[in-house]
């Protein structure tokens, strides 16, 4: 099993790298910087706030759900962050880029990410439609915090996973109450 771990993260760390160095430049920058703001805590709990507040029908009810969702997934995201202290990249990959003031805490799983999904997931489920539209930014969000220095690639697969699941089972407990 050890070695199957040294393995993952063989694999892993090359494509921090890839993306965290070869992929470095200045347009990739401003647009990471502003998918990244998408997963923040300020953006997604007012944007779901005031979808809630503000839209009527599937949307209201999207946007409450989006709203108990991004709160609610942050609590396995605490918990993960203790249970399992992983170090961020750029401590452990010198060569890593990584912006002025990075972040210290765990950084598994990524909590920004967990924001994105948890945000986006009830909106791609109240319009199917907006897929193609929402998917992508949800990934965009994720690949800014690779690109960024602060995540491993499965730190935002498991944020993806745990965002999106928190939303759906929201949303099954808010249309099933």
């Amino acid at each position: 099993m050890a070695q199957f771990y040294r393995m993952l993260s063989r694999f892993e760390s090359n494509w921090f790298l890839y993306i965290n160095i070869r992929w470095n430049r200045a347009a990739l920058t401003a647009l990471f910087r502003l998918l990244s703001l998408i997963g923040g805590a300020t953006f997604s709990l007012c944007v779901s706030l005031a979808v809630g507040l503000l839209a009527e029908g599937i949307w209201r009810t999207a946007g409450w759900q989006a709203l108990a969702a991004v709160v609610i997934s942050h609590i396995p995201v605490a918990l993960a962050k203790r249970l399992s202290p992983r170090s961020r990249p750029y401590q452990v990959l010198p060569q890593a880029r990584t912006g002025p003031r990075p972040l210290r805490d765990p950084s598994f799983p990524s909590g920004h990410t967990t924001a994105a999904f948890a945000l986006l997931t009830p909106w791609m489920v109240a319009s199917p439609a907006l897929i193609p539209l929402l998917l992508p930014i949800g990934a965009g969000v994720a690949l800014s915090r690779v690109y960024f220095g602060l995540h491993y690639p499965s730190d935002t697969v498991a944020g993806m996973l745990l965002g999106s699941a928190t939303a759906l089972l929201v949303g099954v407990w808010i249309h099933g109450a």
